[in-house]
């Protein structure tokens, strides 16, 4: 199913492309030119705010700080890599960065709680963040109708993430998956093994009853929301086309949040090219521009993704080889 829908999103793509005015867009991107590529390094400073969101969920679990910055930083650009360019519907890089905590000596459970309450507050910053965008698109395109229904639809939904926190506080949501999956394969395997649902509950309350360390967490992941919005407003200066920084803000908020809802497209193939034309007209940017900008914004997530996952891959391997180092060392004394 995702393949699928990532082939009928690089059809949309395509489709998007081939309808603009082509010279347009071309002529846009020549514009730019090699100033694009402030947008790589520039891209570090919404991901180092979001790291350091996570390291302080996981700072009472890490007070050696095994897992600094530095480490976090490097594992959320592989969690981020893996989402955007790979078809993992919006999850597998969330495993692997369990996986690479670890090796940094992070108690498995302890990681993992601290990746799910930080997707959490992703969700929540993610309400509020679409919430902004749609008042301001209202405010400055005075156009209420379908802008208001969405607003009236994010409301509404609203009890979801309410609910779901309640869940993890109160429940024990963990500890009952891993009996369900045990029932469904026969027997306390690896696979359940790996759950380790009792302990993952309790590192889970644990966290989720410190509001105040929540709240920076969150505000740090918020502070990144809004600073990578600049992105958008950057991006479209080089392109020739100059907006204002709440302009940027409304795009950024819209379309991420039309990423996020239609997450089974890999990489949201054809949804941001869809999202930016639909709500950049809304405020005045051309078609052919807001094209140019999806381009843009694939070439930097190429740029700064594809490093991470050959680092990724290239960690991967000398853990392999350290482990077979070690069952032989364990083979022959």
């Amino acid at each position: 199913m995702t393949y699928i829908a990532g082939l009928l999103g690089l059809i949309a793509v395509i489709a998007l492309v081939v309808h603009q005015d082509g010279d347009a867009i071309l002529s846009a991107l020549d514009h730019a030119g090699w100033g694009l590529l402030w947008l790589l390094p520039f891209h570090a400073l919404p991901l180092l705010l979001d790291v350091i969101g996570w390291r302080v969920l996981l700072a009472p679990r890490d007070p050696q700080r095994r897992a600094g910055v530095l480490v976090l930083f490097w594992i959320g650009a592989v969690r981020e890599a893996c989402n955007r360019l790979l078809p993992v519907a919006n999850i597998g890089g969330e495993i692997v960065g369990i996986r690479m905590a670890k090796w940094y000596g992070v108690d498995g459970a302890a990681a993992t709680a601290s990746i799910v309450i930080e997707v959490m507050l992703t969700l929540v910053n993610q309400y509020l963040f679409t919430a902004l965008g749609i008042v301001l698109m209202i405010a400055l395109t005075h156009h209420v109708g379908t802008l208001g229904s969405l607003l009236g639809a994010l409301l509404a939904s609203l009890p979801l993430p309410i609910g779901l926190f309640m869940l993890l506080h109160h429940g024990q949501l963990f500890s009952r998956l891993e009996t369900v999956a045990e029932k469904l394969l026969g027997g306390r395997l690896r696979l359940t093994e790996l759950i380790n649902g009792k302990s993952l509950d309790q590192e889970i309350r644990a966290l989720s009853a410190r509001p105040s360390r929540l709240v920076v967490a969150g505000a740090w992941q918020l502070a990144g929301f809004l600073v990578g919005s600049f992105e958008t407003w950057l991006a479209l200066e080089m392109l020739g086309y100059s907006i204002s920084v709440w302009d940027a803000i409304a795009i950024e908020a819209v379309t991420q949040a039309l990423r996020h809802i239609i997450f089974i497209v890999p990489a949201g193939l054809g949804v941001q090219e869809g999202g930016l034309v639909l709500f950049g007209s809304l405020i005045g940017v051309p078609a052919d521009v807001s094209i140019a900008l999806s381009l843009v914004k694939r070439v930097r997530e190429v740029g700064f993704g594809v490093p991470a996952l050959l680092a990724w891959q290239w960690a991967e391997m000398r853990q392999l080889r350290a482990r077979g180092k070690g069952n032989n060392l364990s083979k022959h004394p």
